[in-house]
């Protein structure tokens, strides 16, 4: 369910030289007070959740996206949520990042880099309980990275924060590519735990390589 019309909303929003605000569309991020990239500065900012919340803006499970009218939105940001659905479903929730972007829109996703987690845990000896690295928000283990984050998933009692399914650098750029995504750029952090993803649905224009720095 969409509170107001993307279009209405970032007419709105002035952008520079009084055009309408380009519009992103932050799949599962929880809360807007989590920032996204510098790169959306002055863009409008609007959250999904599958559930109503204080900053939702679209109620919506997202892999109901091809429900909504198509060419609504210039960018999806999307960290650290694809994991949260099976294959097959993932598949349907990136079908339908394509369905509402724009003609020149791109989606931009962040996942846990399963290669560097398994290379890590067999590298240094680790048990899958022991602690891979250490966030804000605590220890976070190997068995979390890959299963979901234990702590979240006990308090909350809600098993859709566990982890369905994992990612490398080949099958994310396999299952954009399978979505219908033109042109790719997938790769892992360095010294990290993350991969990085930008799929346009044609050719990034000029102006998005070097806002994105491509």
């Amino acid at each position: 369910m969409l509170r107001r019309d993307p279009a209405e909303l970032a007419a709105e929003a002035p952008g520079d030289g009084g055009d309408s605000a380009p519009c992103v569309l932050n799949v599962g991020g929880a809360s807007k007070q989590i920032a996204l990239p510098s790169h959306y500065a002055g863009w409008l900012h609007l959250l999904l959740d599958i559930a109503a919340g204080p900053d939702v803006d679209v109620v919506l499970d997202a892999r109901k996206l091809a429900t909504l009218d198509p060419m609504q939105f210039d960018a999806i940001y999307c960290s650290h949520n694809l994991e949260h659905y099976y294959r097959h479903d993932c598949d349907t929730v990136l079908r339908g990042f394509r369905h509402v972007l724009k003609p020149a829109g791109f989606v931009e996703a962040r996942v846990p880099d399963m290669s560097a987690v398994l290379e890590a845990m067999v590298s240094n000896g680790m048990d899958i309980d022991d602690v891979l690295y250490t966030s804000p928000a605590g220890p976070i283990s190997v068995h979390d990275v890959i299963y979901g984050w234990g702590a979240e998933i006990e308090r909350s009692g809600v098993d859709f924060y566990a982890h369905k399914r994992g990612f490398t650098v080949k099958s994310l750029t396999s299952a954009l590519e399978r979505a219908g995504f033109a042109h790719t750029i997938v790769s892992a952090s360095k010294g990290g735990f993350e991969i990085r993803a930008l799929a346009f649905k044609s050719e990034p224009t000029d102006e998005q390589r070097k806002t994105l720095g491509l």
